[in-house]
This record gives C-alpha cells, structure tokens and sequence, in this order.
C-alpha cells in the first residue's frame, strides 16, 4: 500500500507541473468524456499515445507510475474477465467446461480495460503535478460562478482537495494497523469468508477512529492558523493563464475532432 500515488504530490519543474491548476483540471474533466469517443483501435492508440506524451512531458518516470498503479490493477484485470466471460458476440476462440469465450468479448474487455487504465493515468498524473494549494485554487475559480446561487465555493474546493490528499495518508495508516493487527495473531487472508469479515473489524474500527482523529488536528490546526472560510482571504500566488495553456486546450480540442473522425 506504500506504492499508492493516487493523491500525492511530486515535485518539479517539467511542462505539466507549470500549466495552470485550472487547464490541468479541465483537462482531466474533459479527458473522462472524450475517452469514451474511442471505439477502435484507431482511437484507443491514439488516446494511449497521448497520454504517453503527457506522461513524458510530466517527467514523472513510468517505472514509478507503474509501481504506484499495481494497488488497482486488479480491478482492470478483473474488468477484463468480466467483459470475457459475460459477453456472446462473434466467434468462439475458446471453449472449456462449457465456458466459451468470444473473439469480440476479448476485443471489448481489453478496450474497457485499456479505457480505465487510461482514465487513472490521466487522473493520477494531475495529483502527481499539482500541488494540494493549487489544486484548491484551480478548482475555486473554475466554481466561482458558482458563488452567485449562495454557494460556498471556497469551502468545497478545500473540502474535495484535502479528501484526495487523504487518500495516501488512510492507504499508510491501514497498512499500518493491519501489520498490528497481524501481529497480535489477527488473519486477514485464510479461513472462511464469515471469519475474514470479522478480522476485517479488527481493522475498521481503529482505521475510523485514526481518521476521525487525523479530521480533528487537521481542523484544530486551521483554526490556530486563523481560518475562518474564503471570506476576505487573500491568496499569495495569483493564477495566470499563459498561451500554453490555451496551447494545451486547443489541442485537447484536437484530440475529441481526431477520435470523432476515427470512430467506427
């Protein structure tokens, strides 16, 4: 659970840790519709290829996204076997105990799968290159307009930047808890199914407890450091927006032309 980078932060200073919060947001936001645009082979390579590019341009080596992706490869695995097993269309290629498996189910499950892992990639990468301030700030002036129907914009940006943070921080902590655990002769991983839910108390229970305390001293130490909501606050840093980042949503805009124009 220590590979977990889903919600960290890694410094530097590469084209992708310069963009402006807001472009880096927008982009993931409308990376999650235009990937559904891919259909094909065509456009499913053109789709990896661009997210080769932004991984390159990060400077953010694969050796470390890839270890940090391993705590939820299974669950694109899994997606696999699921479009495999589920799906009846095309020819059989495999057949064994009755289970056949179809030319097409192989076709649509590595899409799907590739899709996904796409879309972590992309998600996991504006986490990795923008920082926890900015992320707040970006996602603040995109919801401005919102502040007119009374809501408070302020609030809910901070409030969804520190749940993304906390991701790592609960990953480490369970770990933690569950090598305790296991070390006072709690068993995680054998015997039946109804004996493995009660372990599992074992570990929510403090893992609760560790969160909600975590919740108290993060909220203690805002209100020593003189918080008291978006009201009047100034901010340090001023977002600008350059031309690369008009740059990098014109050529977002060229990506959704390029897939609708290659789909079957």
């Amino acid at each position: 659970m220590n590979s977990m980078i889903i919600g960290k932060y890694v410094p530097g200073n590469s084209l992708i840790h310069r963009l402006d919060p807001r472009t880096k947001l927008l982009l993931m936001f409308i990376y999650v519709f235009i990937v559904f645009l891919a259909n094909n082979e065509w456009t499913y390579g053109v789709l990896t290829s661009f997210t080769c590019v932004l991984l390159f341009l990060s400077r953010i080596p694969p050796s470390f996204m890839i270890k940090g992706l391993k705590p939820v490869l299974w669950v694109i695995v899994f997606t696999f076997l699921l479009h495999v097993l589920l799906t009846k269309e095309g020819d059989v290629v495999f057949q064994w105990l009755g289970i056949e498996v179809y030319d097409k189910a192989i076709q649509q499950g590595a899409f799907i799968s590739l899709r996904f892992l796409l879309l972590i990639v992309v998600t996991t990468l504006v986490t990795l290159t923008t920082t926890p301030i900015e992320v707040t700030d970006g996602m603040e002036s995109l919801l401005s307009p919102l502040k007119k129907w009374g809501i408070p914009v302020h609030e809910l940006a901070l409030m969804m930047s520190i749940s993304l943070r906390f991701i790592p921080t609960l990953m480490e902590e369970t770990e933690k808890i569950m090598k305790a655990q296991m070390a006072r002769g709690v068993d995680f991983s054998s015997g039946p199914l109804s004996e493995r839910m009660k372990a599992m108390t074992a570990l929510l229970v403090p893992l609760f407890i560790s969160a909600f305390k975590r919740a108290e001293e993060l909220a203690v130490a805002m209100e020593v450091r003189g918080y008291r909501g978006g009201n009047g606050r100034t901010k340090w840093r001023e977002l600008t927006w350059r031309r690369i980042d008009t740059a990098f949503m014109l050529l977002l805009g060229l990506l959704a032309v390029l897939l609708w124009l290659l789909r079957s």
